[in-house]
């Protein structure tokens, strides 16, 4: 039985967010995105007008991707679960971040150095995920402080913890700093 694949636009969005991560969105051309999605490069025009759509996509695709994370942390039944699974997430992908950084924040800093609207809606990458922590932190009982620990916790995982950059492919520092929350967030 084949796997359903995933179609041309969504390949595309998917191997461009690869291959930015890797090498940069700048140093990365529309037809080594077309080849790595075995997209023809004059089919890409069809769903990309220009490179900044495909940029656009990358950062609508990111806000999906967060929204269904939320979907399923949301299911948890307390807050301090909730806060527990989203840094669960952080350990799970763990090795990508030892290996290269956040991608999140990888892409926010890419956007920001070039300015624009499309830097504006990229602050939802970190909007989003701030609103959904304080709503988790006030639910745990933490109302006056509930934006401060939000950022605290949002910190690590999606702004580069230092840690990471000095010690590069050491997945176990990315793991203690994930028990380090962890076991702050028990604290509560």
């Amino acid at each position: 039985m084949r796997t359903a694949q995933p179609d041309k636009r969504t390949r595309l969005i998917e191997t461009a967010t690869k291959l930015a991560y890797e090498r940069g969105f700048r140093e990365t051309s529309l037809a080594d995105i077309a080849e790595a999605a075995r997209v023809p490069v004059g089919n890409v025009y069809y769903y990309f007008k220009t490179k900044e759509e495909l940029r656009r996509g990358r950062v609508e695709r990111r806000l999906e991707e967060f929204r269904a994370a939320r979907a399923e942390w949301d299911r948890w039944s307390s807050p301090k679960e909730r806060l527990l699974a989203f840094v669960g997430s952080v350990h799970a992908n763990r090795e990508q971040l030892a290996r290269g950084g956040c991608p999140v924040g990888g892409l926010c800093s890419e956007l920001h150095k070039e300015g624009g609207a499309l830097a504006k809606k990229s602050a939802r990458l970190f909007n989003e995920p701030i609103g959904w922590l304080e709503e988790q932190f006030r639910a745990a009982g933490h109302d006056k402080d509930s934006r401060e620990l939000a950022n605290a916790s949002l910190s690590p995982p999606f702004r580069g913890w230092l840690p990471w950059r000095m010690a590069p492919n050491d997945s176990e520092v990315v793991v203690m700093e994930v028990r380090r929350l962890k076991n702050w967030i028990n604290t509560l």
